[in-house]
């Protein structure tokens, strides 16, 4: 059985389907905060098997307990957590409450029941301002700007002390960039609550009529058109590579993986993109630039495609037409359902 904490949310959901599709069985805890569990039901739809759901806040120990002693559990994705950088500058106490105290919780409980396998979504916010791209697992972590990208780095650094306490513990952290996209079918996607904080969700809600138009922060950086460039990773490909970690990193260890395409995108080929494959219009502003953007950074993830044969399979066009059918499929997001 595979605990997946966040499991309903828009990462998480995408890793359950996966993990169902490769016949394992899996078991979410979810306080249903920022997610739906109209997800759960739909992916339990697209994959034909049921998944387990319990209620669970990670900082409620005792009620956390109480799952690892009803179910039988080998491996835990750690999903569960606020991700909102510019929400965490306001309410840094927040972050630092749900990110760090609920990890350690979870570490707790699973120490208590033998549990010595953990994947944790971390980010390539880890590295800070000081590293060049591409990024590389051996580059020096940096202080990150948001105590969200803080917040990931104080759990890398934990799971790090968690794993040399008990050196046969399973630890693989996972770096990722910039997921995007939706399942093919439409069925489950990204659904922020409120203004989206993300450049996908926000272009999506421009073609759907839900938002006037886009603001693209600045159009002066050293980069190909002036905008903002990214490394986007379809978050098919992206759970895929959850999976991958789960039946391919080494045991015993402390890993580190990029999750990336290493391809850099900038703002605008990103609408430009979602415009023509879409054959939809988006409106666009340039604006000044948004304190704490890097002008660029893109993955260097070859140690992930040579350790867990995980590597990307879907380009920009798969991304933007993904996003697009989940979109205009359900235009208020599992809300309208």
């Amino acid at each position: 059985m595979i605990l997946v904490t966040g499991g309903a949310g828009y990462i998480g959901s995408h890793t359950v389907l996966h993990l169902l599709n490769k016949g394992f069985d899996v078991v979410v805890i979810d306080n249903l905060s920022n997610s739906s569990i109209e997800s759960l039901l739909r992916v339990e739809k697209l994959a034909g098997r049921s998944v387990s759901f319990e209620q669970v806040n990670l900082q409620d120990e005792i009620t956390l307990n109480q799952v690892f002693e009803k179910y039988q559990i080998k491996s835990v994705i750690h999903f569960a957590g606020l991700k909102a950088v510019g929400e965490s500058l306001n309410q840094p106490l927040s972050y630092y409450e749900n990110n760090v105290s609920g990890s350690i919780c979870l570490l707790n409980c699973m120490s208590r029941h033998n549990v010595d396998e953990l994947i944790f979504s971390s980010s390539a916010t880890v590295y800070g301002d000081k590293v060049s791209p591409p990024y590389l697992e051996s580059n020096q972590t940096s202080t990150p700007s948001s105590p969200y990208g803080r917040s990931k780095l104080i759990v890398e650094q934990i799971l790090s002390d968690w794993h040399k306490a008990l050196n046969k513990r399973t630890v693989t952290i996972l770096r990722y960039f910039n997921p995007v996209g939706a399942d093919e079918s439409g069925l489950i996607g990204e659904d922020p609550t409120g203004v989206p904080n993300n450049l996908m969700p926000f272009i999506s809600q421009v073609a759907v009529g839900k938002r006037e138009k886009l603001n693209v922060f600045g159009r002066d950086y050293n980069t190909s058109d002036g905008t903002c460039e990214r490394d986007y990773i379809h978050v098919s490909d992206l759970a895929h590579g959850h999976v991958a970690a789960l039946t391919n990193a080494p045991r015993s260890s402390l890993n580190i993986y990029n999750l990336g395409s290493g391809q850099p995108v900038s703002v605008l080929a990103m609408v430009e993109a979602f415009s023509r494959v879409n054959k939809v219009n988006v409106p666009y502003e340039i604006v000044g630039r948004r304190p704490g953007d890097l002008a660029a950074f893109w993955a260097d993830s070859g140690k992930a495609r040579k350790e867990l044969g995980w590597s990307v399979k879907r380009s920009i066009d798969d991304m933007v037409r993904d996003t697009w059918i989940w979109q205009s499929k359900n235009p208020n997001g599992y809300r309208g359902s």
